[in-house]
């Protein structure tokens, strides 16, 4: 197991065009937000039009009914000219020990099956033994850390080529950055984006059509190695309630067999009990 040690928002000046922003995306209107807030229509339209400057309280309270990811909520505090409110420790910093090693156990818990910690920008930041088995083939640059995990997926020198079902894998993990871009904005995710976009795609697979409904509950990950196909499906955990920047962006993903011949598989390969 490897721990690795380690985004973006409407646009606009001063706190009233940033909270009008985070509403306008969540559809909400004026009123909606306020009842929510257990505040007025009024107070907030001074708010967003630079007349009003909002309690912290208020402001916290606008913050979570709009879902503001917590790095943004600081954003806040800090335009209305208040001190932010999340810390942002480093994963590698002594307070984080007790966290780094529950990371661990749950890790080291899904062995012999792939299972990787990435951070908002999909940069891997852990993972346990069983997920060397993926990355077998991926060009050696690509694996300098702490490496992307879409850049490694969608990579023509990464694991593009032993992905079968290329098309529909690349489609799911460009509509999972639209959706990472929706919440966040953060410029270097747009580049990446940007750059996964325009990489080639591998020359069709003529099983990849015949793969496509096999699985109607969920779409798997099937990738080739060493003559066979293994076939996965992916599963993601994140913290509830999280108070500190750093572990709000902290995402699990777990690879999961989709069927018993990968089942099979990675028992002989990396061990029941990993």
């Amino acid at each position: 197991m490897t721990i690795m040690a380690g985004m973006g928002s409407p646009t606009g000046t001063g706190v009233g065009p940033l909270l009008r922003g985070w509403r306008e995306r969540r559809q909400l209107s004026q009123l909606q937000l306020a009842l929510r807030a257990d505040s007025s229509a009024r107070h907030l339209s001074f708010v967003e039009n630079g007349r009003a400057r909002p309690s912290r309280e208020l402001l916290l309270r606008l913050a979570e009914q709009l879902n503001v990811p917590v790095r943004e909520r600081n954003t806040l505090l800090l335009a209305a000219g208040y001190a932010p409110q999340y810390s942002e420790t480093p994963l590698d910093d002594p307070s984080m020990d007790a966290l780094r090693g529950g990371i661990e156990r749950l890790l080291a818990a899904h062995d012999p099956y792939p299972a990787v910690v990435v951070d908002g920008a999909f940069r891997v930041l852990a993972t346990n033994r069983s997920l060397a088995l993926l990355l077998d083939g991926v060009a050696p640059h690509l694996l300098q850390p702490p490496f992307n995990a879409i850049r490694v997926t969608l990579h023509p020198d990464g694991l593009a080529p032993r992905i079968v079902n290329h098309r529909q894998w690349r489609r799911h993990l460009l509509e999972r950055m639209e959706q990472q871009l929706e919440l966040v904005r953060a410029e270097p995710l747009r580049q990446l984006y940007e750059e996964v976009r325009g990489y080639p795609e591998p020359a069709d697979d003529p099983t990849e059509d015949a793969a496509e409904g096999n699985s109607p509950f969920a779409l798997p990950l099937r990738i080739r190695h060493d003559g066979r196909v293994l076939s996965f499906l992916s599963t993601i955990a994140t913290f509830n309630t999280p108070l500190d920047v750093t572990v709000s962006e902290l995402a699990m993903e777990t690879f999961l067999p989709a069927d018993a011949e990968t089942v099979r598989f990675l028992q002989s390969v990396v061990g029941p009990e990993g």
